[in-house]
């Protein structure tokens, strides 16, 4: 039976080698247990708390009992000023993998229980030192990929999102306090005029729940990466664009068209942007069966491409196929032969912003920005797809990566994050939570149009009060709780 008040262990390194891991024990007999295995100067017992010894670990069980495992530095950390909220103490090791597992295995014969994946975190969130939206952004700091989408996570670990709905909840509880108190005591409290009162209280609710959930689209790349669909005719230079994002030779490159026939997918860092790359099969129209599949499953890419990069080659005359995907792109269907016209992108999603990147801009070129710019506003007369920018690039220099980077930036994200006071929602059960939030208000506003009875407001207030203490974990089930913790990585 898993106690909270077993005192717990694990690994908190990560299992390959290095110089130095750390086998972590909390609990209210952490430091009984590190002080039967740690052989020093002093007992850690008779420690202060942040104070660090070395010493030896040794076996405390068998035959062998009193045998040195390695040479250590131990850390002591007392309640409540710790992670966990409980004693702690860590014990940095020799990193190699071997050593950690007896270590490990010792303290488990020395009293602890090994920790369950999370339950480090958990902890601290049992003790009130962190909320649930915090221990949540205690992973999104480990997954993070990119600068922004760490930078993002530390700011909700740093309580942004916490502090934004715990005003949002005070102000709800307040006035739900009062609806009750005046319909209990008309003589001290009253709700004449009231909906004047609560209406601007409602809108600056909804307003700053409003603002929360425009960050979810931003907040929901920053953590998956943007999708992003290199497209154009065969032999284009979509691999070697691929190549270039990624910093190395991924993709295989050749002169001869349809080298690609399948879409290969990979993650990159674009300054400090995440991208999801997917090189995709020149597409054209083709009587190789292999070819064909190819370009369905380029198409099936574009569906799901929050970006659209379209590659043309730049040293050579814009070709028919060139052209009519550039049409089918910015919503200009040409003419199908049938139903297998290679350049049709029906299905793409229509939402997604289209960079046109004309590649090979090293050399002597003879297609133009002015040029696709001048065919572009021809053809995207009466539609609204989103062509943003044409660029000139090089993928076998390099040159024009970093306007790349800053076309990207500007289309997903408004300027850096550190200049913004808003929160990214990272998580999608935040999302959920805030927008159940939202909807309860807009039926409190709904009641005062309606002109029913102040004390059905309570009844939706509370619905809001609710729904945001989801996000923080004041109001959620243990089976979610659960649920949640056990997503986390061992030792943390």
């Amino acid at each position: 039976m898993i106690s909270e008040k077993d005192t717990i262990c694990a690994i908190a390194t990560g299992t390959g080698s290095a110089g130095i891991g750390i086998v972590r024990l909390s609990g209210p007999d952490s430091i009984g247990i590190a002080d039967r295995m740690f052989r020093g100067k002093r007992r850690l017992s008779e420690m202060n708390t942040y104070t660090a010894a070395y010493g030896q670990l040794v076996k405390v069980n068998g035959p062998s009992e009193g045998e040195a495992l390695d040479e250590v530095i131990a850390l002591v950390m007392r309640a409540p000023h710790t992670y966990t909220t409980e004693d702690v103490v860590e014990l940095s090791c020799h990193g190699g993998p071997l050593v950690l597992h007896r270590v490990l295995e010792e303290a488990l014969k020395a009293g602890a229980r090994l920790a369950e994946p999370g339950e480090f975190t958990r902890r601290a969130y049992l003790g009130g030192r962190i909320d649930l939206s915090e221990a949540e952004a205690v992973m999104d700091v480990i997954a993070a990929e990119s600068d922004r989408a760490l930078e993002a996570s530390l700011r909700q670990l740093r309580g942004s999102l916490r502090n934004a709905v715990t005003e949002l909840r005070e102000k709800l509880l307040y006035e739900t306090a009062y609806i009750e108190s005046a319909l209990d005591d008309p003589e001290h409290y009253t709700l004449e005029n009231y909906g004047d009162r609560i209406r601007p209280i409602l809108e600056e609710s909804r307003l700053r729940i409003r603002r929360l959930l425009a960050g979810e689209r931003e907040g929901r790349l920053l953590r998956t990466g943007i999708r992003t669909a290199i497209v154009g005719r065969p032999n284009a230079g979509k691999s070697s664009i691929l190549n270039l994002l990624l910093g190395e030779e991924r993709a295989i490159v050749t002169e001869i068209a349809g080298t690609t026939r399948d879409t290969l997918e990979e993650k990159a860092i674009l300054g400090d942007v995440p991208l999801v790359l997917i090189d995709t099969a020149g597409i054209r129209e083709t009587r190789d069966v292999v070819e064909q599949i190819g370009v369905k499953r380029a198409k099936e890419a574009l569906e799901t491409a929050d970006l659209i990069l379209m590659v043309i080659d730049a040293a050579e005359a814009l070709s028919e196929e060139d052209e009519a995907l550039l049409r089918s792109l910015t919503g200009e269907r040409p003419e199908a032969e049938g139903p297998e016209d290679g350049a049709e992108l029906s299905g793409r999603n229509e939402a997604a912003p289209i960079l046109i990147l004309l590649n090979k801009n090293d050399l002597a070129t003879v297609v133009s920005v002015p040029e696709i710019e001048q065919k572009l506003e021809t053809w995207k007369s009466g539609s609204d797809t989103p062509v943003t920018r044409v660029l000139e690039i090089s993928a076998a220099t390099g040159e024009g990566r970093d306007s790349l980077a800053e076309a990207v930036r500007g289309l997903f994200f408004a300027g850096t994050l550190s200049d913004s006071q808003e929160t990214y929602l990272l998580n999608a059960r935040h999302t959920e939570a805030l927008s159940d939030a939202d909807e309860a208000l807009g039926r409190v506003e709904d009641s005062l149009e309606a002109g029913v009875g102040e004390d059905f407001y309570t009844i939706d207030l509370l619905a809001a009060y609710e729904a945001l203490g989801r996000i923080t974990g004041e109001t959620l089930e243990d089976d979610l709780a659960d649920k949640i913790f056990a997503e986390f990585c061992m030792g943390k």
